[in-house]
């Protein structure tokens, strides 16, 4: 996932809320043959700790229909929105229900459902979407189909929380980097002390169940540390404590890029009160993040006298008009933006005849 193509989705929410619901896909509309008479959990209450799950059976009566032969082992899944409580998970699934009794057009889906720590709060079963969790894979799913089913509490304790700190803290272009990343619980703030497997991805695989990215245990201080190209600085980063469907935490990160900006006028000398416009980049070319064109004004006060927006080519402009006649100082700031770090350009002049 290339940091062009997330850059609307970091714009509308932040990035590890997206990603612990899913990334967001294009709106669809229901399934169409898909109809739902009922949804029930084995349970409503349920205490889980730590990196473990908790089974419900959940158990959906409805029908589907198709004649299509391939569509004799579809599965559903159920859908469950958060009502109340603290934890980070917004969503959470049940696993692939299988068909167990009945027909495609009538019948009863059963399976589980696995409770985290990290859904800590309240739930309550919204719809069933058809499966398998996911699909299609390069595609846009249907929506749920809507259904207003029974609540779930979890109880959650001993949370775990995944840090990353990355060497050097500002990567810069063309270096590789190194993160280490560490998995602590959150009611002691110390390791859950076992080796915990978790998946670290770059890209895809940070965002997508497509089977891709690096299986890995960290050791019992519940730290892995790994090594990284320069290349993988442009993509997304992550590390995953997978389950079954969803994820039970991770963190996912673009590590920091430092403000790197160029400018220059498109004339030296204008008339006063002349347009002049000022073409420059943003190195990594950071898509929409926003540009000032400062003069200075005495001894060392810079003031903002127009802005721009960089384009996806990492290009700009800006437009000055010299206010007076002589030689004036400008230059273009960069402030922070995704994971740019603020940065100026060079002093250049334009003198005012």
């Amino acid at each position: 996932m290339r940091i062009k193509r997330v850059m609307a989705a970091l714009l509308a929410a932040p990035l590890v809320g997206l990603l612990l619901g899913g990334v967001p896909a294009a709106q669809a509309d229901p399934d169409p043959n898909l109809t739902i008479t009922a949804v029930t959990l084995e349970k409503t209450a349920i205490a889980v700790s730590g990196l473990n799950t908790a089974p419900i059976k959940a158990t959906v009566k409805g029908g589907y229909d198709s004649t299509e032969p391939g569509d004799e082992n579809l599965a559903l899944n159920v859908v469950l929105e958060r009502t109340g409580g603290t934890g980070p998970l917004k969503t959470i699934f049940s696993t692939d229900l299988k068909r167990l009794s009945g027909t495609l057009q009538n019948g009863v889906w059963s399976g589980t459902l696995n409770a985290t720590s990290t859904a800590n709060g309240t739930f309550k079963v919204t719809g069933v979407v058809t499966g398998p969790y996911g699909a299609p894979i390069g595609g846009t799913p249907y929506d749920a189909t809507p259904f207003d089913g029974p609540p779930l509490a979890v109880t959650g304790t001993h949370l775990p929380k995944v840090t990353a700190s990355v060497s050097p803290k500002v990567v810069p272009f063309g270096s590789p980097y190194s993160i280490r990343w560490a998995i602590i619980d959150t009611a002691t703030g110390k390791p859950h002390g076992s080796r915990i497997r978790a998946l670290l991805g770059v890209d895809v695989p940070c965002a997508e169940d497509s089977g891709g990215g690096e299986s890995v245990r960290t050791d019992t201080n519940g730290t892995v540390t790994k090594s990284y190209k320069a290349v993988d600085a442009d993509a997304l980063n992550c590390l995953r404590l997978t389950g079954a469907p969803y994820d039970i935490g991770g963190q996912w990160l673009f590590v920091a890029r430092p403000g790197i900006v160029s400018a220059t006028p498109s004339k030296t000398s204008a008339p006063v009160g002349t347009i002049v416009p000022v073409n420059g980049s943003v190195a990594g070319a950071p898509y929409n993040c926003k540009v000032w064109l400062q003069r200075l004004y005495g001894a060392t006060q810079w003031r903002s006298v127009g802005s721009g927006a960089v384009r996806q080519s990492g290009r700009f402009t800006v437009n000055a008009q010299p206010a007076y006649k002589g030689l004036i100082p400008y230059r273009v700031y960069l402030p922070a933006c995704y994971n740019y770090q603020p940065g100026v350009s060079k002093v250049f002049y334009i003198r005012g005849l």
